[in-house]
């Protein structure tokens, strides 16, 4: 029976290799061909695209793994029908629940990968990404409003005009309200850099002090800020929620929480994040009965590109939820494990229905 597993294990991880360079020299292509249209902004070259693509492609990496395990599954297996291998696995007294058992085996092996590369590759490699970009081209991160951005900090309500990729605040508003909500004090900075433990160095500082019916104004060249504001939260300027770690979306859905902003995108993709790497075994599991037909039965072909299109759908459908939970205020966590939930179903009825064949 090990060797078995390992050939199974063998064969689907060499299919499903293959594919998976396939599909990331695809994915790598359209990102250089759209690159290629921003070559020329300000010191955007060909390098810089290159970089660009190179640091893309973790993330490409973590939502491809699952469908590269579903596609190559399907190859392997339908080679092994062709070959009369699997034919003589059942004969021999292999169950099909077996076969499931040693594909899932390997899929344990893609969730670990889809969850390193998720959690701890694909957001650092974004946010590089993303700097190099805006830096070669002179952008800015955020420019939320023609006002700037607008962060909640406890009784502070902070407006930042522009946040460079080095995260350098410039040009900085501190509105500070009393409990009842009166405003006590502003403060304007031309510039902010971080130091650490939510400290920030703010210079030339314009500060305008209100009480007593009496409105003070002083001037500073410069001075620390403590704020919730981190790096790691101003990063969320920089990557989608979809492309953030798990622990960067805790730590941003926690600021939310505490300022009574709302939080479902942020737990739509936590939760995603978590679950996302588990349907790699769900892909595989769904291959199983694709490539589970007798070889004189034909039609291999069809039953093959089925089974891709299922899984690619997968891909499509999880996307789609996570947009449908939005407009319609679904629980995140319905949003997030209903299609994976939905396929592993599919994939457990699928396979009793061969089995009654």
């Amino acid at each position: 029976m090990k060797i078995l597993a390992r050939y199974l294990a063998k064969e689907t991880l060499v299919s499903s290799l293959f594919v998976f360079t396939a599909l990331m020299t695809l994915y790598a292509f359209f990102d250089l061909l759209n690159e290629l249209g921003s070559l020329g902004q300000g010191g955007y070259g060909l390098l810089n695209i290159l970089t660009f693509v190179a640091l893309s492609v973790p993330g490409h990496v973590y939502e491809l793994l699952p469908v590269a395990a579903l596609i190559g599954t399907l190859f392997a297996l339908a080679r092994m029908v062709a070959n009369s291998e699997f034919t003589i696995m059942l004969v021999s007294g292999i169950s099909i629940q077996r076969v499931a058992g040693y594909l899932m085996g390997v899929g344990l092996l893609f969730t670990a990968l889809t969850f390193v590369f998720g959690e701890l590759i694909a957001p650092v490699s974004e946010r590089y990404a993303q700097q190099v970009k805006l830096t070669a081209t002179h952008a800015l991160v955020a420019q939320a409003f023609r006002s700037g951005l607008w962060v909640r900090d406890g009784q502070s309500f902070i407006n930042i005009r522009e946040v460079t990729p080095g995260n350098e605040l410039r040009d900085v508003n501190i509105y500070a309200f009393d409990d009842a909500f009166r405003l006590q004090k502003i403060s304007h900075a031309k510039q902010g850099d971080y130091l650490r433990d939510n400290r920030w160095r703010l210079q030339d500082i314009t500060e305008t002090q209100f009480g007593n019916g009496n409105v003070s104004v002083s001037h500073k060249p410069e001075e620390v800020w403590r704020s919730v504001l981190t790096p790691g939260i101003m990063s969320v300027l920089l990557v989608a929620p979809e492309k953030m770690s798990a622990s960067n979306l805790w730590s941003y859905i926690q600021h939310l929480r505490k300022n009574k902003q709302t939080t479902e995108r942020y737990e739509i993709a936590l939760w995603s994040k978590l679950f996302y790497p588990l349907s790699a075994p769900v892909m595989m599991l769904i291959a199983l009965p694709f490539a589970y037909h007798r070889p004189r039965s034909g039609a291999v072909g069809a039953r093959v590109f089925a089974g891709i299109m299922l899984g690619l759908g997968y891909h499509l459908l999880n996307r789609l939820f996570a947009y449908l939970g939005l407009l319609n205020d679904w629980p995140p966590l319905i949003s997030a494990v209903l299609p994976t939930l939905v396929f592993l179903l599919v994939a457990i009825a699928m396979i009793r229905k061969v089995q009654r064949q």
